[in-house]
Formats: C-alpha cells, structure tokens, sequence
C-alpha cells in the first residue's frame, strides 16, 4: 500500500511543480554564445552556515574553475536586499552568468530580470522562483518525489500510529510548501497517525529546539516529529535528547547532510532524503558554459532531480551529498 501512495503522491505533486512550468532555453535576456569559455561566474547562495548551501557553493565554485572561469562566492543569507545588491555587484563586475540559490520565490524575480536585461544569463539552484522565462535555468531536487519518500520511511517505522509533530520552513521558500505538502500526502493515509502540532522552524536548528521543547513540555506522549529540512531535524534530535526520550521518538528530516547522516548512525535519526546538491551545482555550471559558449543550455528550463532516501541500510555510502 505504501508503494501505491508514495507513487501517487510524488506524482501528483510533481506534475503540479512542473505544470507549464518548461521553456526552451535562449530565452530573451541575457546573452551568450560568444564561442569563448572564461571569465567571471558569481555563486550566489544562502548562509555557508548551513553546510548544504555551503557544498553547493564549493561545487559551483570547483567545477567552475574547471572549466576555466574566474568566480566570486557570496552569501545572501536569505535576504532579499542583501541579494539584490550582491547581483548589483555581478552586473558591475562584468559577470558572465550567475549562479544563484535565491533569497524567495517572489522577491528574486526582479533581481533575476535586472541581470538578464544586462546581459547577464542566471542559473537557479535548488530554490525556484515564481516566474519563468527569465532564469536560463532552475535546476532543483525533486522535493515532492524525496519528502514523499521520507514520510513513506517515516509511516513505516510507526507501525502502531500515534502522535506526531512536524516542523516546517521559511513561508517564503517553495521548497517548505512543496515538502510539506509532500509529507501530508502520505502520512494522511494513516488515521492512526495525528498531528498534534504544525510549527514553522525557519529551517533553523535553534528555533527547531526550542520549539520541540516546548511542545515536548505540553505533551511528552509524541512519537515522531518530521521536519523539512536536516537542521531543524537535528535541532528535534538535541531537545528530545534533553527530555530524556531518545529512542522513544521517531525523527525524520531532509537535505541529506553530514550531521545528519552521523546522527542516523548514531540510532538518533530514522532517515533523511539526500538532495544531490554537488551533482545540481555541477550541472547548472556546465549548462552555464554551454551557453556562454553556443547561446544554449540544451535542456529545458526546468529541471528535476530525484532525491535519495538515506537511513542505517545505506548510511555507510554516504559521501558529501551524494551515494558512493
């Protein structure tokens, strides 16, 4: 029955994150195929502070390099403003494509137009925006196929039901909606599972502990907590740890990343989805040359990435966002 849910659900949510969502690439706006690699690429991402954004950075920056381009590395630290004028700063700098992990759905679509009207092609990673068209690109995990997959993970290690907190995102990232969305589609199949609580963690490992906390307080009888994000897992894992409950709830997150991998190998995480952050930076830059050098990225505009579920079976093949 699982299978058949979990089918359904990645599909259904799929199809309704890429419905007429697709345009070919060489769109209006930023230029390209001057036949020549090299040059400056800027890597625009969110906080380095969270070690995802900070490995899709270092790969964007590494295969970049590769390639034979020059890069400047940035962190917008989900701020809009902050965003804005660090593509100011790419436009200035006479950039020849920008890689950008952005600061919100709605507001980045203007700084993304600013720089295709200079000339300046932008590739999306991991986070989209609300408008097509306009990124050459937006390359991104398919969150709804990996979260329904850890929700799946997640039912399955409650065989008995009960209660269940989960933690979600920034409202301002799509990637929250979608996940939760995601997690709902499966987990409302099981009557015997309820929530209890809803909270929004910012996908911020303090804010998750003290929330968790908090909750734990007003009602210690949980049996799980799923969370959108690693960081706010982790922060779940730590405040269960100071209730005394390790072992007693299960905890479920997503992204993959290091610290979360040890904590399922350490018994204190059931599982996480791995987005492939190295492998989506790598492709946005190589999509990036492609279209500095022949004025096209060969694939569509949208473009998905399967996630992968990691929990104790596959933990040990585990390298930095990414399955040996």
């Amino acid at each position: 029955m699982r299978r058949r849910i979990i089918a359904a659900a990645a599909a259904t949510l799929t199809a309704l994150a890429l419905a007429g969502c697709s345009s070919p690439s060489g769109a209006d706006g930023g230029t390209g195929g001057d036949g020549e690699a090299g040059g400056l690429i800027a890597i625009i991402t969110p906080s380095h502070d969270n070690p995802f954004f900070k490995a899709e950075a270092d790969a964007a920056q590494a295969e970049a390099e590769k390639l034979g381009y020059e890069t400047s590395v940035a962190s917008h630290d989900d701020d809009p403003n902050k965003q804005s004028e660090l593509i100011d700063a790419a436009i200035s700098n006479g950039a020849k494509a920008i890689i950008l992990d952005n600061a919100g759905a709605d507001a980045s679509i203007g700084p993304v137009q600013k720089a295709e009207d200079a000339g300046i092609p932008v590739f999306l990673i991991d986070r989209e925006i609300n408008e097509t068209g306009i990124a050459k690109a937006q390359i991104v995990a398919n969150n709804a196929q990996g979260a329904a997959a850890v929700a799946e993970e997640f039912v399955a290690a409650l065989p008995n039901g009960g209660k269940y907190i989960e933690l979600t995102g920034k409202e301002s990232d799509t990637n929250a909606g979608v996940r939760s969305e995601a997690f709902a589609s499966v987990i409302s199949q099981y009557p015997n599972l309820t929530q209890v609580a809803k909270e929004t963690a910012n996908w911020s490992q303090d804010e998750a502990f003290s929330k968790v906390e908090t909750l734990l307080q007003r009602d210690p009888d949980v049996q799980g907590i799923i969370a959108g994000n690693d960081t706010m897992a982790l922060g779940a894992v730590a405040a269960v740890e100071a209730a005394g409950l390790t072992g007693k709830v299960v905890i479920a997150g997503f992204d993959g990343s290091p610290d979360a991998v040890a904590a399922i190998e350490d018994g204190k995480l059931l599982a996480t989805g791995l987005q492939p952050a190295v492998l989506i930076s790598q492709l946005a830059v190589q999509q990036a040359d492609s279209f500095i050098t022949t004025g096209e990225t060969g694939e569509d505009e949208k473009q998905s990435i399967d996630c992968i579920v990691i929990n104790a079976d596959n933990a040990g093949s585990y390298t930095l966002f990414a399955l040996e």
